[in-house]
């Protein structure tokens, strides 16, 4: 059985790791209630150990499946372009709304690895059984990712890290 105090204080993690997914608040908090109502459904699945993982997996499903449900995430909309171009800078730095814009040009597959990584310091081996994919996969889906969110900082086009062999 679950901890309601424990479940309770996950949430901040769920909703801050949420809003960095989504980059909307309304969306990032239907998104941690849908993951808590699975959670409450599923609760006698849960075989103790990591709450939080078992909660980010839920959230992780959750998000799966509304992409493939609505396919809202492929691209931002001119709505969310226009919100975002529009955000006043004194309210947070420069660099940190190009980092902002540049997560969300990112794939949902990395922006994932590397909210995972950076945002909720999760191992690499947890980060696996979240995504349920090969700790391989979220290696090389993190290098991508950075290297795709470094070239959308710097303004240059990713280059892939190949080497020529003969």
């Amino acid at each position: 059985m679950i901890d309601a105090e424990a479940l309770i204080a996950e949430l901040p993690r769920l909703r801050r790791y949420g809003r960095a997914l989504l980059g909307d608040v309304a969306r990032a908090d239907d998104l941690v209630q849908d993951t808590i109502e699975r959670a409450l459904r599923k609760a006698a699945h849960w075989q103790g150990g990591n709450l939080r993982a078992w909660l980010l997996t839920l959230m992780h499903n959750v998000f799966v499946n509304q992409v493939r449900r609505n396919d809202a995430l492929r691209g931002a909309s001119e709505a969310d372009a226009v919100e975002l171009a529009m955000r006043d800078a004194s309210s947070d730095g420069l660099g940190l709304r190009d980092l902002d814009r540049a997560m969300q040009t990112l794939s949902a597959d990395h922006r994932e690895i590397l909210l995972l990584v950076g945002l909720e310091n999760l191992r690499y081996e947890e980060i696996a059984g979240v995504l349920d994919v090969p700790i391989g996969t979220v290696m090389s889906r993190l290098s991508r990712a950075r290297t795709q969110l470094k070239a959308q900082l710097d303004g240059s086009p990713a280059r892939p890290a190949l080497t020529r062999v003969k």
